[in-house]
């Protein structure tokens, strides 16, 4: 996610602040939600990206040696829903956090819990002998994607080549499952020698390949990810609008990315994603980032909107 874009090594970016965030309990989330307008499932908007974990620790402890590095104790599916409800948000696909590491249960407890609500987004080791099957199993609790954090080896290229990663690709083409990069800009080239070996598997894209991740949309940089159009298994995740360009609502210096994106690859690929709960980080809000896509591009046709917040996901996720 961004907010991993946040605590890279490499990018000196703001730690969330825990004081920006919610006092609300469970319980209070839920009590709250309640209070909501229902939203249809089937034309309620879907959030493409968010992450998911609890302060319960010793039933679902973090991976050796990570800590919470965001500064937010919690962020439940309850929390969550005190935000995107209102906003007409129906749908969720979670995104394994990465201090979970390969740990996926909480993020299959919460779809578990509302699975009318979550798909999810694992993570799985491809150093594991048997990952096929491991993919498998996680596909039948309502998984539909595998996360893999491009540029986090030192040689890029050998990993994505390896045999256990070879094995992640073909079988998320075998079973109709998406493979969703975390990727630096100059990363890309790595993604489109990998469309061409596995032309079979859906690649998605987060958070515009951090296009603008340091204040600035490199023109270079976005031309590298429009080349990636020409696959026809390539989508793109029009999302973590807080932490790219200027990084201020309402964030109207992206439109001209979105444009791009919305010409090259047609909005039938493009998702919008909020990445909470770093969206909702002080000074931002879920609204904003809802209401860009909604609201506030005019170049963007009603269908086009529909694909962005709601179809595109649903095709890729739910059908």
């Amino acid at each position: 996610m961004a907010g991993e874009c946040r605590v890279a090594k490499h990018l000196n970016m703001k730690q969330i602040s825990r004081r920006s965030f919610f006092s609300v309990t469970t319980g209070a989330g839920i009590a709250t939600t309640a209070g909501c307008v229902a939203v249809n499932l089937k034309q309620g908007y879907i959030d493409a990206h968010v992450h998911v974990w609890t302060p319960d620790t010793s039933k679902y402890p973090l991976a050796q040696g990570l800590t919470k590095k965001s500064g937010v104790d919690s962020f439940t599916p309850e929390q969550l829903f005190v935000h995107c409800r209102p906003e007409g948000v129906a749908r969720v696909v979670l995104i394994q956090m990465s201090f979970y590491q390969f740990d996926n249960r909480y993020m299959l407890d919460a779809i578990a819990k509302y699975p009318d609500v979550f798909k999810g987004v694992a993570m799985v080791n491809e150093h594991e002998a048997g990952v096929m099957r491991s993919m498998k199993d996680l596909a039948r609790q309502g998984i539909r994607g595998f996360r893999l954090m491009v540029g986090k080896e030192n040689d890029p290229e050998k990993w994505l080549g390896s045999a256990g990663m070879s094995e992640i690709w073909r079988t998320a083409a075998d079973e109709g499952l998406s493979i969703c990069t975390l990727v630096n800009p100059e990363m890309l080239p790595f993604i489109g020698k990998m469309c061409v070996k596995y032309p079979r598997t859906n690649l998605i894209i987060d958070h515009f390949g951090r296009i603008g991740i340091t204040g600035t949309i490199q023109r270079a940089d976005l031309d590298c990810l429009l080349s990636l159009s020409k696959y026809p298994q390539v989508y793109v995740k029009t999302s973590a609008f807080y932490a790219l360009g200027r990084k201020q609502a309402p964030y109207l210096d992206l439109g001209p990315m979105i444009r791009d994106c919305r010409d090259n690859f047609g909005a039938q690929r493009l998702m919008w994603a909020s990445d909470a709960p770093f969206q909702v980080d002080q000074g931002h809000n879920y609204h904003d980032s809802v209401s860009l896509i909604r609201d506030r591009l005019d170049f963007l046709s009603a269908e086009d909107r529909d694909w962005m917040l709601r179809r595109t996901a649903e095709k890729l996720y739910w059908i």
